[in-house]
């Protein structure tokens, strides 16, 4: 093993943002999707692990022609104006 190998962490909820990152590459970008996306670039950048993870945010990104900058805005304003997790229960409110 690398240097760099053994430096990389395992994310507590690899697990479950897992499934959620396979649903946004074969989803098309729905305002849950974006709200989703943004949630998970936001918890993953900068963590020195769950590469696979961040490569494929990055697929669905290029994918729904978006650059970073574009989702963002577009989940400010969906924020704004909806209420993207109504009914799924304060665990939607995990940003780290």
């Amino acid at each position: 093993m690398a240097a760099s190998e053994n430096q990389d962490q395992q994310h507590p909820l690899w697990s479950s943002d897992r499934q959620i990152v396979d649903a946004l590459l074969a989803g098309e970008p729905t305002d849950y999707n974006l709200a989703e996306m943004a949630r998970l670039r936001i918890r993953y950048q900068g963590f020195p692990g769950a590469r696979d993870i961040q490569t494929d945010l990055d697929k669905a990104l290029k994918r729904w022609q978006l650059t970073e900058a574009d989702l963002f805005e577009k989940t400010r304003q969906i924020h704004q104006v909806a209420q993207v997790y109504r009914g799924r229960g304060s665990q939607r409110e995990d940003w780290s």
